[in-house]
């Protein structure tokens, strides 16, 4: 079996405790697509049941739904349930912030960049949505406290988080960060329960959060746009499983993998409905598409990057005011996808029916749809590749001077081999994608390259 294997993180000038987290999505080139599909015969699960009585009472579910239940379930969801072993080397999947303190240090070194540009007369108020086990709030942390005016800045920690075993992780985590400083740290289960302050610099980051949003999927048809939804008992018509036929998750040429009867199937609503009519209509894009498309869709998403344009909206009547900065990082496209639904279970990629509850679900994100909801709130940069982002920030420099400080010749290679996982162009470097947001919109046409660094055209 294939472990995917987590870097040892660098000790620096920063001095960040060293943390192993296994925190979210990756898809690396040596990541191996899993023929074990669900079974009719495998045991059911908790969330399973919950889902087959529910169709079986009020009817097929939307895909939004279904991914709900199984991630967020309060007591049996994927991410609701302590028992299961999300993070470490027993856990599904493995984010940046894991492979190296230098991602976080430059996600910092940019906020600072932006607070410096436009917003050093007020406080700062971090804010970062789905925090995992709080690695990169914590380099955030670290970063901006060898900056006295940034660190005296910070007014405080608010993370927005669900679950609470996630918060005791997180808050183990923030704790040795927090306690010289006295930052307080708050949690929240919506950025809803934020308030617009345009007396404080927000800096929000979102790293591998939308990708686990709940979406509806609707497919063009020649009476409009119908909603696929899950249905319970196995497909008859469909003996196969199709899966990308590259390793990247931006693929969706089908590969057959084999033949399969899991509990769950997907069935197409007979007639187009007001909801799926809406959902087609949400986008300029989607009336482009040819009849037969199917689109992946996220109003959970879009209301989500709106809610982050308000925050960040600058007071109009004060022409050079900006209210904070957003980075969005995740893997996807300035594109709609139809097929990018997917399942992680052991660092493999799984059917999505297979053991409803027990795997982590995922998406792309449509960075374009985000923008098309940010639109006219604030301004956006990218997306960009992680690697081009890493890269322009000073990734190579900063490495370097980690491997001079470095105790050996082995920690070196660590450092060496950590950074190139990071910006690997064929793996992590440009699956994952960065969107930078900025309250600039009332002068976004005066921006400077320095002031847009490193989202500018070359």
């Amino acid at each position: 079996m294939l472990r995917c294997r987590a870097v040892s993180r660098h000790h620096s000038f920063l001095a960040p405790l060293y943390k192993k987290r296994v925190a979210a999505r990756v898809i690396s080139s040596a990541l191996l697509y899993s023929t074990n599909a669900a079974k009719p015969s495998a045991p059911v699960t908790k969330v399973e049941k919950i889902i087959h009585d529910t169709i079986k009472a009020t009817g097929p579910l939307s895909f939004a739904k279904y991914m709900q239940m199984c991630l967020s379930h309060p007591t049996e969801g994927y991410y609701m349930n302590p028992s299961h072993s999300v993070f470490g080397s027993r856990g599904d999947f493995t984010t940046s912030p894991e492979i190296s303190q230098v991602f976080g240090e430059l996600v910092a070194i940019w906020s600072l960049s932006q607070w410096m540009h436009f917003g050093q007369r007020k406080p700062i108020r971090l804010v970062e949505l789905g925090p995992g086990r709080g690695t990169l709030m914590a380099d955030i942390l670290r970063t901006l406290s060898q900056f006295a005016a940034a660190c005296s800045a910070v007014q405080g920690v608010h993370l927005v988080e669900t679950s609470e075993a996630m918060r005791t992780l997180q808050k183990k985590t923030l704790e040795l960060v927090d306690a010289p400083r006295k930052w307080h740290t708050q949690w929240y289960d919506s950025l809803n329960d934020f308030s617009v302050d345009k007396d404080t610099f927000t800096i929000l980051i979102a790293h591998e959060f939308f990708d686990a949003l709940p979406f509806h999927l609707i497919q063009r048809c020649d009476d409009g746009w119908r909603e696929v939804l899950v249905s319970s008992g196995p497909d008859s018509t469909a003996k196969t499983i199709l899966r990308a036929d590259s390793f990247s998750p931006l693929s969706e040429s089908p590969k057959i993998l084999e033949a399969t009867g899991p509990r769950f199937h997907r069935a197409i609503e007979p007639a187009p409905s007001a909801f799926s009519t809406l959902l087609g209509m949400s986008s300029k894009r989607f009336e482009k598409l040819p009849v037969g498309t199917q689109v992946e869709v996220s109003p959970s998403a879009f209301k989500v990057a709106r809610r982050i344009g308000e925050l960040l909206s600058s007071d109009l009547e004060k022409s050079r005011d900006v209210s904070g900065c957003a980075l969005v990082v995740d893997y996807g496209g300035d594109k709609s996808f139809s097929n990018s639904f997917r399942a992680f279970k052991d660092h493999k990629i799984v059917d999505v029916f297979d053991r409803p509850g027990e795997c982590d679900l995922t998406t792309n994100v449509d960075f374009a749809y985000l923008k098309e909801a940010i639109s006219g709130l604030a301004t956006t940069h990218g997306p960009i590749p992680q690697a081009t982002f890493l890269e322009r920030m000073g990734l190579s420099l900063r490495i370097e001077t980690l491997k001079k400080a470095a105790k050996d010749e082995q920690h070196r290679a660590d450092i060496e081999r950590a950074a190139k996982r990071l910006v690997d162009r064929t793996g992590m470097g440009n699956q994952y994608q960065v969107l930078g947001i900025t309250g600039t919109r009332q002068f976004e046409e005066e921006l400077t390259a320095e002031q847009t660094w490193p989202f500018v055209q070359e």
